[in-house]
């Protein structure tokens, strides 16, 4: 499954060529091109990454991403822009941001930095991911496969999993999972998460997870369990 990007570019020129590079590259591209349009579109539709330009119609990027932020959506977003200002990079990054490219841009550099952050964010980007001998995880397709076995994960699931693989042996706190699960317009449910939990178990193992009483959840790597 292509990672989805949503880009916010009303230089009409440049957002195809953009467009064009990225999706010759694999990704899903949806274009958008002034600041009502791109919210429309990312309260429809889940995107796995934000290319927002600031100076646009209607809406700019820098309120948008701030308005995104205070519902409580943590979509990775990069700033293409032509501000080149100390202060305005500091806005870009203080609204919320996760990297801040200044035009003119090469476009292998803004694969580079795309590329960081998805795998970062979502681990392996788009690789499967070995847990043990018999167990790999694509965090893209939403796939666990248990030997030969492919077993598809729901997205909170899967999103679930891909937190637990980047914080391993680490625990996490209910809040900070609800966070990462839910969405802005969403209420969190802490029975659903515990499902969740529940699913993961039985297809990695009880010890894999661990409850931690009234804090959260800990996922325990290969090393620990061995």
């Amino acid at each position: 499954m292509k990672s989805k990007i949503l880009l916010l570019e009303d230089d009409m020129e440049l957002s195809d060529t953009v467009a064009k590079f990225l999706r010759a590259k694999g990704y899903e591209v949806v274009q958008s091109f002034d600041g009502e349009d791109a919210a429309e579109k990312i309260y429809e539709t889940r995107f796995d990454l934000w290319l927002l330009d600031v100076k646009v119609p209607f809406q700019n990027g820098f309120d948008l991403l701030e308005q995104l932020r205070k519902e409580g959506d943590s979509t990775p977003a990069i700033f293409i822009t032509s501000l080149h200002g100390a202060d305005d990079a500091t806005r870009g990054f203080a609204a919320g941001c996760d990297d801040y490219i200044r035009k003119p841009f090469a476009l292998k550099e803004l694969q580079a930095r795309i590329e960081a952050i998805i795998k970062r964010r979502y681990p392996g980007g788009g690789e499967t991911i070995v847990i043990d001998e018999k167990h790999r995880f694509d965090p893209i397709d939403h796939t666990l496969r248990i030997n030969d076995e492919r077993i598809p994960l729901k997205p909170k699931e899967a999103r679930l999993l891909a937190l637990f693989l980047q914080h391993p042996d680490k625990t996490l706190r209910k809040e900070e999972i609800f966070d990462a699960l839910w969405e802005y317009d969403e209420t969190p449910n802490e029975g659903s998460l515990r499902t969740f939990v529940k699913v993961l178990r039985k297809h990695l193992g009880k010890a894999r997870i661990e409850t931690v009483k009234e804090v959260g959840y800990r996922y325990r790597s290969e090393r620990e369990t061995t």
